[in-house]
Parts: C-alpha cells; sequence; structure tokens
C-alpha cells in the first residue's frame, strides 16, 4: 500500500471521526432539553467546585466574554447566583442553586440514558469506554500544555 493510499486512509478515518463526535455531541446537546450544552458544561464545573469565570474559561478553552455571557443567562434562569468574590470585589463567585443542581442531574441521567442506548448497539462498549477514557485524559494534558504555554509567555 503507497503512503498516499495510506493518507487518504487516515483522511478518511479522521472526517468519519470528527463527523462521529459531532453527531454525539449533538445526540447528547438533544437530552440536554433545558440546557445548552456549553451551559451544561459551565454549570457542572461550577457544581464541582469552580469559583471563577476566568478558571472555567481556561478549563473549558472560551474566552471570558463567552463564559460572562453563559453565565448572565445562568444568572437570570436562577441557576448561579451572583456573588463578589472575598478576595477580589471585581470578580464573581460562582455557586450553583439548589435549581440548577436539579437541572444538571436531569441533564447528565438523560445524557446518560442516550449515551447508554448507543453503547448497547456497539460489539464492545468496553473498548469505547477505555477510548473515552483515554480521550479524557488526553484533552486534560492537551490543557494542560496550553495552560503552561500561556503562563511561559
Amino acid at each position: 500500500m503507497s503512503s498516499t493510499t495510506n493518507c487518504s486512509v487516515c483522511f478518511r478515518f479522521v472526517d468519519e471521526g470528527v463527523l462521529t463526535l459531532a453527531r454525539l455531541a449533538r445526540l447528547l446537546e438533544r437530552a440536554c432539553t433545558e440546557l445548552t450544552l456549553s451551559q451544561y458544561r459551565l454549570l457542572a464545573m461550577i457544581a464541582d467546585g469552580a469559583e471563577r469565570a476566568s478558571q472555567i474559561a481556561g478549563r473549558l478553552a472560551l474566552t471570558k466574554p463567552t463564559v460572562s455571557a453563559t453565565i448572565d443567562t445562568l444568572v437570570e434562569r436562577g441557576l448561579v447566583p451572583r456573588a463578589v468574590a472575598d478576595d477580589d470585589r471585581r470578580a464573581l463567585r460562582l455557586q450553583i442553586t439548589d435549581d440548577g443542581r436539579a437541572i444538571v442531574s436531569a441533564a447528565e441521567a438523560a445524557m446518560r440514558e442516550r449515551l447508554d442506548d448507543l453503547l448497547a448497539r456497539v460489539d464492545d462498549p468496553e473498548t469505547v469506554h477505555v477510548a473515552l477514557v483515554q480521550l479524557h485524559a488526553a484533552l486534560d494534558e492537551r490543557r494542560e500544555q496550553r495552560r503552561v504555554a500561556r503562563e511561559g509567555s
């Protein structure tokens, strides 16, 4: 097999992989009937203890204005209260309300149901699970490398 053939096979796989991930994201987003996937990600991070918009922006690789706009929407919906950080009056301290926790829990249950249904249709769900764990670790590693590069420049 020539290197050209190898490249075309790689590109076809990448296209299929990207398309599959995009379809999976859409499937999960449809499961979140009360939130967008971006709002879910933000609320889940806040529920997990992230208290600063800048911290969340870095972890999600989003700009601060994008995070701020999403937080404004969550505040308007009563899912996140506006509170000034104790150590910096210009910064907001982010916490999740009980309503926010309920919506995150409902979204996670619905997404888990869709994912479990999908995994029931594959020959080896354990292999898919291992691949997802590896992708999670790779994303964390990439984020850490980008953070170190930003702080070093």
